[in-house]
């Protein structure tokens, strides 16, 4: 069993300064963004000043943009057909680049406190569930959702 849990996070309706707070507070060392798109509309959360934010706070920052839902799976998450996303991202993650990008995954997560990001506040709708349990059973730990506070 690993010694860290893997942690989520979703930072839809929250501050950027509660993000970093539950990341601080989890003492995550490496943040991996797994949104297709890392870019966002929410100012702090765009790929460039994410990265520069939690570096401040000397927490890594990887981007493993092969582990991002297709569009097809985001418009099923948006509209809360979670089979329909796990069936999409079940399929996606059979792909070649899907399948290199998981075995990162696991090689950055062994021996780290890891948290993976993506939009979606709560995790049941969203695919980071899914690449936190196979994260899980690949190195053998728990995984942990971080709610940060709202704004």
């Amino acid at each position: 069993m690993s010694a860290f849990p893997v942690f989520t996070i979703g930072y839809e309706g929250t501050t950027p300064s509660a993000f970093a707070a539950a990341l601080a507070g989890a003492q995550v060392d490496l943040l991996i963004d797994v949104r297709a798109v890392a870019a966002s509309r929410r100012p702090g959360f765009s790929k460039g000043a994410l990265s520069a934010s939690v570096n401040g706070a000397g927490i890594g920052y990887v981007h493993l943009r092969a582990l991002g839902t297709p569009k097809e799976g985001r418009l099923a998450a948006r509209s809360g057909d979670r089979a329909g996303l796990t069936r999409i991202y079940g399929a996606h993650l059979q792909t070649d680049p899907a399948q290199a990008a998981l075995a990162e995954l696991a090689d950055l997560a062994r021996g780290r406190r890891v948290c993976l990001l993506c939009f979606e506040r709560h995790v049941e709708g969203c695919h980071r569930l899914m690449l936190a349990d196979w994260l899980c059973v690949r190195i053998e730990t728990e995984a942990e959702h971080l709610m940060p506070a709202p704004f």
